[in-house]
């Protein structure tokens, strides 16, 4: 599948006009969070390696004009639209990298036609596995290195694709496996698994189908015991994993019930029993609250299975994402539309110790004891390095993850109450802002004494907006 039709119709008709206009010049769209979701204090990017992947092969093929024919484009249209491909240059911040609202995630530099054509396909992909690498790394700051943490959420994601981005995002973010075996096979993870309720209840007795499992999977066995009676299904437990000499490598799940308080049971049970080794894995319907506590209380947990909230990032499952024209030519422009009001001209983020950012012009120097966050990854339409593989890109996020994880300022870590770090501008951002602004009013016939009528990006105020309604330094042609 060539991809040329996974876009919104507007960008098709929007690229049909700049074509038949020859309107070719090279635009810089960026890609950005305006705000971030309640509870939330900080952003973990991901999805990157999915876009450039598209972006080297995205073509308009023949049949897909055949279909743009029957849905009202003329020929003109479609003899301009002919073989589009993606010829430009992109920027980004690498995966795994710890960001904060207004920051560019990434930035495209193309002809227009192209650049406008790529945004809903780079919206989604950002957008969702940003979301979902950001809901799992809270997870991971909840269990504070005291329970493992597993991805679950497959069979409850919605769809397919999101069950592999679910997976590889909550890998990034430093869980310790996944139930989803063609997500491990693919990115390199550990499988994980137990049983079902239904296993039990197909043999006679729970015992019978402890026995039966223990002795088909010998090596990490894990029984879950709840499907009758918890306290008799870990007694079976322990009655199996005794007589097969299991205590050193296996586990019980309880997946029901008052999980904090069957846990201490089932440890108390199980250390009685001299099985001390053997550990307990708790899943159903757990969040990062949940998991934080069981760490605070001292519950004797040695790992959680997190599904559902996860792989539909359930409190915050989506982010006020945008892709906003910047420059075109050698023009930059910004929007003024109150409350999404834009930073005009490509731009870079400076990083400081301590997650410090300012964002600035992409070919600024960057600030003293700052180094730049944004790489391009992809120049002419190629990426400009040999592409790492699945797994080794999935461990090169994550380390960069723990890296920034380490430097993250406390208030943002905060589960209940975060206050996110809110990047600066440097003195040339500033500077274009306000001149594109004062142009933008000029041009639009507004009075100079209603000067940020519009809004500034920064603070409380949001960068971007929804489509339609930008406006330029100049009026369009």
């Amino acid at each position: 599948m060539s991809g040329g039709l996974l876009t919104d119709l507007y960008e098709l008709h929007m690229a049909a006009s700049y074509l038949r206009r020859a309107m070719h010049d090279m635009a810089t769209f960026s890609l950005f969070v305006r705000d971030l979701p309640p509870g939330r204090g900080f952003l973990v990017a991901a999805g990157l390696a999915t876009c450039l992947d598209w972006l080297e092969t995205v073509r308009i093929e023949p049949d897909d004009l055949d279909y743009l024919a029957t849905v009202g484009f003329d020929v003109e249209s479609l003899d301009h639209l002919a073989g589009l491909r993606f010829t430009g240059d992109v920027w980004a911040v690498a995966e795994g990298s710890v960001v904060v609202a207004q920051e560019p995630l990434l930035e495209v530099s193309a002809p227009l036609p192209e650049a406008q054509l790529v945004e809903t396909f780079l919206l989604n992909q950002v957008t969702f596995q940003t979301t979902l690498a950001s809901k799992a790394a809270r997870c991971r700051l909840a269990a504070a290195g005291r329970i493992g943490l597993v991805e679950f959420g497959l069979r409850r994601t919605q769809g397919i694709e999101a069950g592999m981005a679910a997976a590889r995002g909550a890998a990034i973010a430093g869980f310790d496996g996944t139930s989803n075996v063609e997500a491990a096979r693919r990115f390199g993870l550990r499988p994980s698994g137990t049983m079902a309720h239904s296993f039990v209840e197909a043999f006679p007795t729970e015992i019978a189908a402890f026995r039966a499992y223990a002795r088909d999977h010998p090596h990490g066995v894990t029984l879950l015991v709840d499907t009758y009676d918890t306290p008799g299904g870990v007694a079976n437990a322990i009655t199996v994993i005794t007589e097969l000499g299991l205590g050193h490598d296996a586990a019980i799940r309880v997946d029901s019930g008052d999980l904090p308080a069957l846990a201490r049971l089932a440890r108390r049970m199980l250390d009685a029993a001299g099985l001390a080794d053997v550990r307990i894995l708790v899943s159903g319907g757990l969040d990062e609250h949940d998991v934080a506590r069981m760490v605070a209380d001292g519950t004797p947990v040695d790992a959680a299975g997190i599904g559902t909230r996860l792989g539909v990032s359930a409190d915050a499952p989506t982010l006020d994402s945008a892709y906003k024209l910047v420059s075109l030519g050698d023009r930059p422009v910004m929007k003024l539309s109150p409350g999404k009001a834009t930073l005009p001209g490509a731009k870079q983020v400076f990083r400081g110790p301590g997650l410090r950012d300012v964002i600035g012009l992409r070919h600024e120097a960057p600030p003293a004891g700052t180094r730049p966050l944004l790489e391009q990854v992809m120049r002419d339409g190629r990426c400009t390095r040999p592409a790492a593989d699945a797994p080794a890109a999935v461990v090169a996020a994550r380390l960069r993850f723990e890296a920034d994880l380490a430097e993250l300022p406390a208030p943002a870590r905060d589960l209940d109450r975060p206050r996110p770090p809110v990047a600066g501008r440097t003195a040339a951002l500033r500077r274009l802002t306000d001149r594109v602004r004062t142009e933008a009013h000029h041009a639009a016939g507004i009075p100079d004494d209603v000067g940020g009528a519009g809004g500034a990006p920064g603070g409380a105020s949001g960068a971007g907006g929804a489509p339609g309604g930008a406006t330029g330094a100049r009026p369009p042609p």
